[in-house]
């Protein structure tokens, strides 16, 4: 993760109760099968809810997806996000996914431009550490 903003440890949010923290492995599973991930937060409305964030706010997406991947260069925005979207599972999961996928240049870029996905990276959870 960038050195000043890393998604915080998964001690704050019980993944086996309240995320479906199988289908969770498995989405990054399909995904690392199309592209090597090097970073990968799970953001949104659900991890915000199991954080203690108050139910009198404008919720956003219930999911918000962030994967870091240098063999995102050279592949047109639009298509990777389609992809990474197209394998995430939202019955299983509950709810669909504001998915972005950008190379590590991209990201850096981001997180200083896209509100979402700067509270993602303070905010979310490591999908990475999963087990």
């Amino acid at each position: 993760m960038h050195s000043d903003r890393r998604a915080r440890d998964n001690r704050h949010v019980d993944l086996e109760t309240v995320l479906n923290r199988r289908e969770l492995r498995r989405y990054l599973d399909r995904i690392g099968d199309r592209w090597a991930i090097e970073q990968a937060v799970l953001g949104g409305a659900r991890v915000a809810d199991e954080r203690g964030a108050p139910p009198q706010r404008e919720r956003g997406p219930e999911y918000v997806v962030i994967l870091v991947s240098s063999a995102y260069d050279g592949m047109p925005w639009l298509e990777r996000v389609y992809q990474a979207g197209a394998l995430w599972d939202a019955m299983e999961m509950g709810a669909p996914a504001d998915v972005h996928c950008y190379t590590p240049a991209e990201f850096e870029r981001k997180l200083e431009t896209l509100k979402a996905v700067r509270v993602a990276a303070d905010d979310g959870v490591d999908l990475l550490a999963l087990s």
